[in-house]
C-alpha cells in the first residue's frame, strides 16, 4: 500500500523517528505525563545573499491546529510501528508501549499560546509557547516546526515582494516548482503575505479565491506545429475568453510578432464590444520588453491594457526592473509613472522555494518543567551566547513610540507586568553591556503578543479569517519603522529582555556551569 494511501506519511507518524523512541523511554522511566513547556523560535531572520530581510511574517498555525485534530494513532500506525526490529531483530516498540500509544497519545491535553498569524516577527521571541503531557509535546515537534517554519519563510518573501510591487496585482505562480504538497502551503503563505491571488487552484478553492492565470507557450507551439500560427493561436483563445484575454507574447518573437499580433486579436474584440486584458511577458529583457510593448499598445489604442511580467522575479527584480523602466521609458516616449501602474507580476520559483534562503531556522526548545504547582525554568547552553536559550515561563512584548511605531520587542518572565513600570529597563539577550531605558513618556502603548489558541486541546476562540489576516500583515508592517523594512541592507530591530529575566538567565548560566 502506497504511504498516500495508508495515511501514515500525513497522520501522527508525520514526525521525526526519534521522538518516537523519546517517548518510549519516558514510558519506561515513567515520564510521559509530567507537564512540560516548549518555545518555537527562530535564531536569524532570512538571508538571501544579496539582500536579506529585516523581519518575518509569522503564518502556519491554522494548518497546524488542523492536523493536530486529525492526529491520533490508529490500528495502522500501531501495526507499522509494531513490526519495527533493532539490529537484533528485536521489536523496537513493546506492546505495552503500542497499546499506551492506542489509548492515551494525542493533542487534546495540548495547550498553545501563539503571536497571530500575520504579526511581523523577529528573532529569539517565542511564536508559539506548547504545554502539556511530555511525550505528547515532543511528538508535536517535528509537525510543528514543518508547519510554521515553512509557511513564515514563505509568507515572509511575499510580503517583501508586496512592498516591492506596491499596489500592483501580484499572482502566486509558484506551484510547478514547489516541493510536492508543499505547493498548497506555500501558496497559503503567499496569499498570506501579500499575493492577490494564486495560480493553484485547489488551494485558491479551498480559501476562498478565484484562482488566477493566462496560458502556456505550449498553446502557441501547438497551433505552430499544425501550420495554423501564433495569430490563431491568439484568435481562438480570445474566442473562448473575450471579456478575460490576456495573451503570453514571447513563444516567437515578441516585439515583431506576439505583440503585433495580440493587438489585432485587440482591435478585432474590440470591434465585438469586448475590452481585453493585456499580454504577458515571460522571457528576455523584461524591462525593455515592457516599455517596447507598452509603445506599440498605446499606439494601437489599449493604453489601459496590463502588461504582466513573469519569470524568476523577486523583489529584487522587481526593483530593478522598475528603476529601468523609469530611466528608459522617457527615451521611448513612454510615460513611465503610467506604464509602472499597469504592470503586474506573476512570482514562481523564487517565492515558492524562498530562493536563496531555504529554510527557517526555527527551533523548537524545552523551557519549563512543572514540579507540584510550580513551573521551574529549563535551561540550555551553548558555546554561542546567541543559541543559549531563555528560560521559563515568560511573555512577548511590542512597545509602541507615541506616533504608534514600534520600538522594540521584548520577553519577560511570566509574573511580570511591564505595564505597570514608569521606567522600563531592558537587556540585550546575549551581550551584557547593552541595555536601554524606555520612560513612560517615551511609549504610547506596550502591547502583549502572545494569545491562547488552543487551551487542552480545544480551540480556544474564533481563528482569524484568511481576509483578515491579510489585513493583519498590512497594518503591522505599517507600523514597524521604514528602516526594518528595507529590501536592501534592512536596519536591525531591537529585542530585548526585562531585567528580571535577564537575571534569571544569568544565574542560571552560572549555576549550570558550576554543577558541571
Amino acid at each position: 500500500m502506497k504511504p498516500e494511501e495508508s495515511g501514515l506519511a500525513r497522520g501522527i507518524l508525520f514526525t521525526d523517528f526519534y521522538q518516537l523512541t523519546m517517548a518510549q523511554l519516558y514510558f519506561r522511566a515513567g515520564l510521559q505525563d509530567d507537564p512540560v513547556q516548549f518555545d518555537y523560535f527562530f535564531r536569524t531572520l532570512p538571508d538571501y545573499g544579496g539582500h536579506r530581510a529585516g523581519y518575518c511574517v509569522h503564518a502556519g498555525m491554522e494548518t497546524l491546529l488542523e492536523w493536530m485534530a486529525g492526529a491520533a494513532f490508529g490500528e495502522a500506525e500501531i501495526s507499522a510501528l509494531a513490526g519495527l526490529t533493532g539490529k537484533e531483530g528485536t521489536p523496537l516498540f513493546g506492546p505495552d508501549f503500542l497499546d499506551w500509544l492506542r489509548a492515551e497519545v494525542n493533542f487534546r491535553k495540548i495547550s498553545i499560546s501563539a503571536v497571530p498569524e500575520g504579526r511581523a516577527v523577529f528573532p529569539d521571541l517565542p511564536l508559539a509557547v506548547v504545554r502539556g503531557p511530555l511525550a505528547a509535546a515532543q511528538l508535536l515537534e517535528s509537525p510543528l516546526l514543518n508547519h510554521l517554519n515553512f509557511q513564515t519563510l514563505i509568507a515572509t518573501k511575499a510580503a517583501r515582494i508586496r512592498r516591492a510591487a506596491g499596489e500592483r496585482l501580484l499572482i502566486d505562480f509558484g506551484m510547478r516548482r514547489a516541493q510536492g504538497f508543499g505547493a498548497n502551503a506555500a501558496a497559503r503563505a503567499a496569499l498570506l503575505g501579500g499575493a492577490d491571488f494564486t495560480s493553484n487552484t485547489g488551494i485558491s478553492l479551498d480559501l476562498g479565491f478565484p484562482p488566477k492565470g493566462t496560458h502556456a507557450h505550449s498553446m502557441v507551439q501547438f497551433f505552430m506545429a499544425r501550420g495554423k500560427g501564433e495569430l490563431a493561436a491568439f484568435r481562438s483563445y480570445a474566442e473562448v475568453y473575450p471579456d478575460d484575454c490576456l495573451l503570453l507574447v514571447d513563444t516567437i518573437d515578441t516585439l515583431a510578432s506576439g505583440v503585433p499580433n495580440a493587438i489585432r486579436v485587440f482591435e478585432e474584440l474590440k470591434k465585438k464590444g469586448h475590452r481585453p486584458l493585456g499580454i504577458r511577458l515571460d522571457s528576455g529583457d523584461l524591462a525593455h520588453l515592457a516599455v517596447e510593448s507598452a509603445k506599440m499598445i498605446d499606439r494601437a489604442g489599449f493604453p489601459e491594457t496590463v502588461i504582466v511580467l513573469s519569470n524568476q522575479l523577486d523583489e529584487a527584480r522587481i526593483r530593478e526592473i522598475d528603476r529601468r523602466i523609469a530611466g528608459e521609458a522617457p527615451k521611448r516616449g513612454v510615460d513611465p509613472d503610467r506604464l509602472l501602474e499597469r504592470l503586474a507580476y506573476g512570482v514562481g520559483t523564487r517565492l515558492t522555494t524562498s530562493q536563496g534562503c531555504g529554510a527557517l531556522d526555527g527551533v523548537y526548545k524545552l523551557t519549563a518543567v512543572r514540579e507540584g504547582d510550580d513551573w521551574k525554568p529549563a535551561f540550555k547552553i551553548s558555546e554561542t551566547p546567541e543559541k543559549t536559550i531563555n528560560p521559563g515561563e515568560k511573555m512577548v512584548w511590542r512597545i509602541y513610540g507615541p506616533e504608534g511605531k514600534a520600538l522594540a520587542d521584548f520577553l519577560s518572565r511570566s509574573d511580570e507586568d511591564p505595564r505597570e513600570e514608569e521606567t522600563l529597563i531592558l537587556r540585550h539577550p546575549s551581550d551584557p553591556g547593552e541595555e536601554r531605558t524606555f520612560r513612560r513618556e517615551e511609549i504610547s502603548k506596550i502591547e502583549p503578543l502572545l494569545e491562547t489558541v488552543r487551551e487542552d486541546g480545544r480551540e480556544a476562540g474564533k481563528l482569524s479569517s484568511l481576509e483578515d489576516i491579510r489585513k493583519t500583515v498590512k497594518s503591522d508592517l505599517e507600523r514597524l519603522p521604514d528602516g526594518v523594512k528595507k529590501i536592501f541592507d534592512p536596519e536591525p530591530y531591537p529585542v530585548f529582555l526585562t531585567e528580571k529575566l535577564w537575571k534569571l538567565k544569568q544565574e542560571l548560566i552560572s549555576s549550570y556551569r558550576h554543577s558541571r
